[in-house]
């Protein structure tokens, strides 16, 4: 004959197994909700990506940059919007121009310029360097208050420039701080590319600060 506490004791333990057998049941015949599908995150739409505020020094192998008695000093500034079209592959998407508008303006009231194109940023190694390193390119037109007259009666401290409208190419080695902020070493070139009788052209080096929407 089985002593009352191990009777007490035998009945808790059926009592146990059953009601776990009961919750194995119930969780066996219910389905796990299914995963929610993967989606790349959505960024606020802007009209305007980035806009960039910097200085340059205006080209100091020239009689605009190494003559003496004015500043040579530069600030400028250009707004980059976004890209018309957008691509899922990185790749091509690289190829998009982001529409590029800017100016820069010579503190020693040497050529000022006003220019449209278009920028292509790439990131330089993204998985190494984690999107930080970044190079630019820029092509496009300018239009300026530079001297276009004869060689042979350039005022003192300008370049003979040719004529107006010019073409406008630049280069940029930029580094990213945060997602929003990144800092840029600049250079840019303007010139006629032959297509007018007087072709000095014009090349200034500096640097600029931007700020991603």
């Amino acid at each position: 004959m089985m002593f009352p506490l191990a009777r007490t004791t035998a009945l808790l333990a059926a009592g146990a197994l059953a009601v776990t057998a009961v919750q194995a049941a119930d969780l066996g015949g219910a389905r796990a909700p299914a995963p929610m599908p993967y989606a790349a995150p959505v960024q606020p739409y802007s009209f305007v990506s980035e806009i960039r505020i910097g200085g340059s020094v205006q080209d100091p192998g020239s009689a605009e940059g190494k003559l003496p008695g004015f500043s040579t000093a530069n600030v400028n500034g250009e707004i980059l919007f976004a890209k018309p079209v957008v691509s899922l592959d990185p790749f091509w998407q690289a190829f998009v121009p982001r529409p590029t508008v800017g100016g820069s303006y010579n503190t020693g009231g040497r050529t000022s310029y006003a220019y449209l194109g278009g920028t292509w940023t790439v990131d330089l190694f993204p998985e190494t360097l984690g999107r930080r390193v970044f190079i630019e390119g820029f092509f496009g037109g300018a239009a300026h208050n530079g001297y276009v007259g004869p060689k042979g009666e350039t005022p003192y401290g300008f370049n003979t420039l040719g004529c107006n409208p010019l073409f406008r190419e630049a280069a940029a080695l930029g580094f990213r701080i945060t997602p929003q902020w990144s800092v840029m070493a600049t250079v840019e070139h303007m010139s006629n590319a032959g297509l007018c009788g007087d072709n000095r052209g014009l090349t200034n080096f500096g640097g600029k600060v931007g700020y991603t929407f």
